[in-house]
């Protein structure tokens, strides 16, 4: 007898445990896993501080160098003054002058609107590299400083043309449609202020 109860219990401890594994097969089978993939992006306004915070975002620097002179007539004999003057025109936006509203995103797509294209740095000519080419007679600083400001002229009018517009729009439009492909968007429409 001792050996049947204990038999007994064995045999019922197995039924037992098959009757588990298959409450627990059927359980797991039942179990179902579903992934759903959210397509919208939102851009945060963490990100659009962050890109505003970038402030002047150059797009085109032109390097120029413009001959400037004068000459003053005198009885006897005339006073020259020519002088080479170097400059480095940099082209792009200023993050700081977008409007409310200049970024809005929809799904996988994103429409920013910048500002026009325009200086980055006004003060482009280095003074260092500015050199004397000829200069004979007295000449005062006023002179000096109108052949400054005349060659800054000329510096503006040879590099802030419409073709070097375009190209730095251009190039701002490459720069930022690689940002916003990187932060997700697949359809990307850039606009321009005029």
């Amino acid at each position: 007898m001792k050996w049947s109860a204990k038999y007994l219990l064995y045999i019922g401890g197995a039924v037992l445990g098959v009757i588990l594994l298959v409450w627990l097969v059927r359980g797991v089978q039942k179990t179902e896993v579903n992934v759903e993939v959210d397509d919208r992006i939102d851009i945060t306004p963490e990100q659009i501080e962050s890109i505003k915070a970038i402030g002047e975002w150059e797009f085109l620097a032109i390097a120029d160098e413009e001959l400037v002179d004068t000459v003053r007539r005198g009885f006897f004999s005339d006073d020259q003054l020519a002088r080479i003057y170097y400059g480095t025109v940099r082209l792009g936006i200023n993050m700081h002058q977008v409007r409310p509203g200049w970024i809005k995103s929809a799904g996988d797509s994103i429409e920013v609107t910048l500002p026009k294209i325009g200086l980055i740095d006004r003060d482009f000519i280095d003074e260092a590299r500015t050199k004397s080419f000829h200069e004979s007679g007295r000449w005062k600083a006023a002179d000096r400083e109108d052949l400054y400001k005349r060659a800054y002229q000329k510096m503006l009018s040879h590099c802030v043309t419409p073709e070097n517009i375009q190209v730095a729009r251009q190039n701002g439009e490459e720069q930022f449609r690689r940002l916003m492909k990187s932060m997700g968007y697949e359809h990307i429409a850039i606009k321009w202020e005029e």
